[in-house]
């Protein structure tokens, strides 16, 4: 008796240093690979104590660390420091450094980035993939874009849509701006930071041929501002080749992305669909007996809640037209297709998804009947 009690005091023991040593929450996001390509989640926008944020850099490593991520950006304001009577510092690459130290001896890449800082109409932008931020800091916002170009850094135009500078809560869109994409400096655009969805910014990136980019923004805690409010961070998925900087760095340029807060998802349509038809499984079909309705089990692998309409000819049986399947689980789809087939197309109205402004995609998925 007394070696089985010691037998569960060490079952216990090991069970609870293997909880303590697993950085994942029951928070970590997942999204499926889309031909071609690994989707790699990432938040590219964030802050800490360097700047105006709240935290150590090492607790943005240990944060992405728990919710799965791939790859983060500690993107410290470069003008803005309020922090700097507690904690000067002259480099403006030390949160970097310190972020990539805590990185060290996980799967976490850190990209090295910082924030230009400016009142309207310049704004605010973030130039990732920089090799040194120091030179960035400039009196003038036109030269530091120059010096962010000669460093091939990817920079993205921050809450286009920030009411606090634009008070209608709409982008402008202004010569500065006009002036940094005709000069290549400028190559991205916010169409979802925090909170916000903006469709006005959305409309500008496909107008203006910029990177569909959607950040957290992240100055406080990621529990206290997203998880316990009951949401995920909002994340960019960079569709990679592989999983290294330089491969994500190349995924933004090109234009590979999709942003995502919880159960909404905007981007290029040749990215979206896919990654919508890869979130969802087909898990089996057949036709309830003696009669012609088909039942079919779908299943989500995918950390968003997806909405749904009917986009077929044929109708739902106990079902409305709108269902939602949701994050991680599965949905029982029943369809009266008249007669008896051996396949169908089901397509699907994706209505929590866009790619222009109010235009959500149909997708569609072939199902074999099974006998």
């Amino acid at each position: 008796m007394k070696k089985i009690a010691i037998l569960l005091c060490l079952t216990l023991m090991v069970s609870q240093l293997a909880a303590q040593h697993s950085h994942q929450s029951e928070h970590a996001l997942t999204y499926p690979n889309i031909s071609g390509y690994v989707s790699l989640k990432t938040d590219l926008h964030i802050h800490t104590v360097f700047s105006d944020g709240n935290v150590w850099p090492t607790i943005r490593v240990q944060e992405a660390l728990r919710e799965n991520l791939d790859a983060i950006s500690l993107t410290e304001h470069l003008e803005y420091q309020p922090h700097r009577v507690d904690i000067p510092h002259p480099d403006r690459n030390r949160s970097y450094d310190l972020a990539l130290a805590e990185a060290k001896e996980h799967d976490l890449l850190i990209v090295h980035g910082s924030e230009i800082t400016r009142s309207a109409p310049m704004g605010h932008s973030n130039a990732v993939f920089i090799k040194d931020a120091n030179p960035l800091l400039q009196d003038k916002g036109e030269k530091a874009f120059s010096e962010a170009k000669k460093q091939n850094a990817f920079v993205f135009w921050n809450h286009p849509a920030w009411h606090a500078q634009n008070p209608n809560g709409n982008p402008i869109l202004s010569d500065f701006q006009k002036e940094r994409i005709n000069k290549g400096e400028l190559h991205g655009i916010e169409v979802i930071n925090s909170v916000d969805y903006n469709e006005e910014s959305l409309a500008l990136a496909l107008d203006q041929n910029l990177t569909i980019m959607g950040t957290s923004d992240i100055h406080g805690l990621i529990d206290w501002d997203y998880t316990e409010k009951g949401n995920d961070r909002p994340i960019t998925l960079v569709f990679a080749k592989e999983k290294t900087l330089k491969s994500i760095q190349e995924a933004l340029f090109a234009g590979r992305t999709v942003a995502v807060y919880n159960s909404l998802l905007v981007g290029k349509s040749e990215f979206l669909t896919p990654l919508i038809q890869s979130s969802i499984e087909v898990t089996a079909a057949k036709y309830i007996s003696k009669t012609q309705v088909l039942e079919v089990q779908l299943k989500n692998v995918s950390s968003s809640p997806l909405l749904f309409e009917n986009a077929m000819n044929y109708g739902f049986y106990s079902s409305s037209p709108v269902f939602e399947i949701p994050a991680l689980g599965s949905y029982i789809l029943r369809i009266k297709t008249l007669e008896e087939k051996d396949s169908i197309d089901l397509k699907l109205k994706a209505i929590g998804a866009f790619t222009a402004p109010k235009e959500s995609p149909v997708v569609s998925w072939k199902i074999s009947v099974e006998k």
